[in-house]
């Protein structure tokens, strides 16, 4: 797999920014300067329906 947030076996995270934003992380990177973790590890799936549940449109 060459592309590790394609890893449908992998272990992730959700993260989270100042603005709110959510986004999709594989649990073994190390987390990028102005994010942290909103949701702890657990499947791919689980955190893309995490994602979905609490995303909210900035647009709004």
């Amino acid at each position: 797999m060459d592309n590790p947030f394609d890893d449908e076996q992998g272990t992730f995270c959700v993260l989270i920014n100042a603005m709110r934003q959510r986004s999709l992380w594989p649990a073994h990177l190390d987390v990028p300067n102005g994010w942290e973790v909103e949701h702890p590890s657990s499947s791919r799936r689980q955190c893309l329906d995490y994602i979905e549940t609490h995303w909210s449109d900035p647009r709004s």
